[in-house]
C-alpha cells in the first residue's frame, strides 16, 4: 500500500483530483480539463500513477506543474480538512440535517430546509459568476457557531451575503429591522452588518454586507438600510456590475486567505 489517498475538488467549476500523503500535505494533483497531472516531486511517481489509475481517461501528460503563483502555493500548502473551498451552499445546514433530520411527519416544513434552500439557490447564483473572474465560499464558520452564509470574492470587491427564504412573502425593511408579511419585525441588519465587520477584520479588507430575499412577492424599503445591499436571489448577477476594484492577482490572494478555516478563528 502506498499510503496516499485521492481527494476531489472543484475550482472555477473544473473538478481536480489531489493526491495526498496520509498527513494531508499535496504531491500531485490530476486535471481532467488538461488531460495532465503534475508531481511536486519526482520521488513518488509511480505511487501516484497507480492511486489514480481508477481515475484516468485517455492519455495523459505527466510532469511537474507550471511555476506557481502565491495563491496556489498558500492553497497547496493547505491541509484539506481546512480548506473551505469545498463547502457547498449550506455546507453547515447539511451536516445538522445529517446528524438530526428531524421527525419523518410534520405539519409544518422544517424550517432548516427552507433555509437550505435558500442558500442552495444563492449559492449557485454566485457560482456562476465564476466564469467572470469570481470565487465564493460558501458557509464560512465563525467562532460561537455563527456563519458567514457567502462569501463573495471579485473584481468589484468582497461581499459577505446573508440569504433569507421569503417565498411568496412581502418584506418590508426599515434599518435595522426586517419584517416578513405580518410577522413580528426582527433587526436582522445588525447581524448582516455584524457577520461583513467580522469578515473584514479576519482579511484586513473592506467587505460589503449583502442581504439575499429568495423568492419575495415584493419589497418594500421604508427606511434605506445603511451600507446593506438588498438584492432578490435573481439580481445577484449585478454584482459583477459594480466597477473594478481589485486586481486578478488582489482576487486570487484574498480567495488563498478565505479559504484557510484558520484565518477566521479569532474573529
Amino acid at each position: 500500500m502506498s499510503g496516499l489517498r485521492v481527494v476531489p475538488t472543484w475550482r472555477h467549476g473544473q473538478e481536480r483530483l489531489y493526491v495526498c500523503l496520509t498527513d494531508g500535505r499535496n504531491i500531485a494533483w490530476y486535471d481532467r480539463e488538461a488531460a495532465r497531472i503534475n508531481l511536486l516531486s519526482e520521488d513518488r511517481r509511480e505511487d501516484v500513477l497507480d492511486v489514480l489509475g481508477p481515475f484516468l481517461t485517455g492519455r495523459v501528460a505527466v510532469g511537474p506543474p507550471p511555476v506557481p503563483t502565491p495563491a496556489e502555493l498558500a492553497r497547496l500548502s493547505l491541509h484539506p480538512d481546512d480548506d473551505l473551498a469545498p463547502n457547498r451552499p449550506g455546507e453547515a445546514l447539511h451536516v445538522a440535517l445529517d446528524r438530526d433530520p428531524g421527525p419523518a411527519r410534520r405539519i409544518r416544513r422544517d424550517p432548516r430546509r427552507r433555509a437550505l434552500e435558500a442558500e442552495q439557490i444563492v449559492g449557485e447564483a454566485l457560482d456562476r459568476l465564476d466564469g467572470a473572474g469570481w470565487h465564493t465560499l460558501h458557509s464560512v464558520p465563525l467562532p460561537g457557531g455563527d456563519r458567514v452564509h457567502h462569501l463573495a470574492i471579485g473584481p468589484a470587491g468582497l461581499f459577505a451575503v446573508h440569504t433569507l427564504y421569503v417565498r411568496k412573502q412581502r418584506v418590508t425593511i426599515a434599518d435595522p429591522m426586517v419584517a416578513l408579511g405580518r410577522r413580528d419585525p426582527q433587526p436582522l441588519l445588525r447581524r448582516v452588518r455584524a457577520d461583513a465587520d467580522r469578515a473584514s477584520y479576519a482579511l484586513t479588507a473592506e467587505v460589503h454586507p449583502v442581504l439575499a430575499l429568495v423568492g419575495a412577492s415584493a419589497i418594500a424599503v421604508t427606511l434605506p438600510p445603511r451600507e446593506v445591499r438588498v438584492l432578490s436571489d435573481t439580481d445577484l448577477e449585478g454584482l459583477t456590475r459594480l466597477g473594478g476594484v481589485l486586481k486578478p492577482a488582489d482576487v486570487e490572494a484574498l480567495h488563498a486567505m478565505a479559504r484557510d478555516r484558520h484565518t477566521w478563528d479569532k474573529v
